[in-house]
């Protein structure tokens, strides 16, 4: 029998593509349990990564910090997202950004060549792949789109869709990083944006 972490992953891989029940059994063999506290590392700049998680709870912030310090926020990875420097993966590079537990968090957690393992002996899995590809491109498109072409507000109101209920549990500073704009810009968009 899953356990709910197992069960969890399961129905988000399902909405995917259809997998056997004896192919979702070997979730258990790959994917293992692993915690982090708030402010714990999956991956820091400069490492090579070697492995892929699913966020069972919690949230990662995904980001970069310049030659001065400052940080930039890639991505939020809440909870039912995969999580991992996916080119430093695939192209076995040190990654460029730091991938960090803003709650205290739980990921089920697989070594990358047992899950290309896994992913190469049945074709449901190469379908999952294929699924979590395209879902990664598009995610990557529409937010070089909305940097590009979006104004703040706008970017903040597509923030507030994508990540519903996020705002309230990350701090404001890193919302705004994300968003590309000073904490106090953000500030005086949310008091425009708010109901009277």
């Amino acid at each position: 029998m899953f356990s709910p972490a197992y069960l969890q992953l399961s129905h988000v891989l399902r909405t995917l593509v259809e997998i056997p029940g004896d192919e979702l059994a070997k979730l258990t063999q790959v994917f293992q349990p692993s915690s982090f506290k708030t402010g714990e590392f999956l991956m820091c700049a400069g490492e090579i990564p070697s492995q892929i998680g699913f966020v069972v709870a919690g949230i990662f912030r995904l980001y970069y910090v310049n030659a001065a310090g400052t940080e930039f926020t890639k991505s939020f990875c809440p909870e039912n997202h995969f999580v991992t420097a996916y080119s430093a993966l695939i192209l076995k590079q040190p990654a460029q950004f730091f991938i960090e537990a803003l709650e205290d968090s739980l990921l089920l957690v697989a070594d990358y060549s047992q899950y290309v393992q896994l992913c190469a002996a049945h074709p449901c899995w190469q379908a999952v792949n294929h699924k979590l590809v395209e879902a990664l491109f598009i995610k990557k498109e529409r937010r070089e789109a909305e940097l590009l072409l979006d104004d703040a507000t706008t970017r903040y109101q597509k923030f507030l869709q994508e990540y519903p209920n996020l705002e309230h549990r990350v701090k404001q500073y890193h919302i705004a990083s994300y968003l590309g704009i000073s904490p106090v810009s953000l500030s005086r968009i949310r008091k425009i944006l708010q109901p009277n």
